[in-house]
């Protein structure tokens, strides 16, 4: 149970797996503002850099899942790193199904609300894991504005317009789920920028070092096609968002 070998190449040098900087990150726990001994639940939790920094600046304690053995590996080594070892856990997983065993004050879902087979979904198994109180975090891709066409909708990772919503959709949606939305930091087309062109130099380091592995030539493809289709479409249509969310 891992991670299709193409994801971890294209993010091997990524710390942050969404187009979140470390600047938001840091903007979005000094807005939450959590008190020390906070406990929080990340599921799908990458290199487990929210765990890591929030825990130094914040004093926080938590656990990590996620599928990926190579980035739980860099989410331990950060862990050490930042000398937070000893508040932090990571666990090989899948997150689709876990729930914590004791509630947490912060459940959350960066960028991978799949697992829950969408926005409702995983809102349903965050909740799951929360105390009464608490808070949830759900990242979350939106239309910057509407696609004009399917070219443009799948130059947006997108099979159908309908696999995301405009950013005011996407807030009653939250509400309708029973939520209030109590914070959100979004990224920018600079952070969309740093998190896709950080994936086409770890491609060319990687081809560079593997010109005879079996997946070089698809990498080798997306290398060539991605630049463009990012700055054609992903850029211009496509937007992203963390939402802080309490239950009503």
């Amino acid at each position: 149970m891992d991670l299709p070998r193409s994801f971890v190449i294209r993010e091997s040098g990524h710390r942050i797996h969404n187009p979140l900087t470390s600047r938001k990150l840091a903007d979005l726990g000094e807005a939450l503002n959590p008190p020390p001994g906070t406990r929080l639940l990340d599921l799908c939790c990458g290199s487990g850099e929210l765990l890591c920094t929030w825990a130094r600046d914040h004093r926080i304690t938590g656990t990590g899942v996620d599928i990926s053995t190579v980035f739980l590996a860099k989410a331990r080594a950060r862990a050490i790193e930042l000398g937070v070892a000893g508040q932090v856990t990571f666990t090989h997983g899948d997150a689709s199904d876990h729930v914590a065993d004791d509630p947490v004050d912060i459940a959350s879902c960066v960028g991978a609300t799949w697992i829950g087979g969408g926005v409702a979904g995983t809102v349903d198994l965050l909740r799951r894991s929360l105390r009464p109180g608490g808070m949830i975090l759900i990242g979350e891709p939106f239309w910057r504005r509407e696609p004009p066409d399917q070219a443009t909708v799948e130059g947006c990772h997108a099979t159908s317009e309908d696999d995301f919503r405009l950013l005011p959709e996407l807030l009653e949606q939250f509400g309708e789920l029973g939520c209030d939305v109590v914070e959100m930091v979004l990224a920018d087309q600079d952070s969309w920028d740093r998190y896709v062109a950080a994936q086409w130099l770890n491609i060319r380091r990687w081809l560079e070092a593997h010109p005879d592995d079996e997946l070089a030539e698809q990498m080798r493809a997306e290398l060539t096609a991605a630049p463009v289709l990012h700055a054609r479409y992903q850029r211009e249509y496509l937007g992203w968002g963390v939402f802080a969310l309490m239950n009503r």
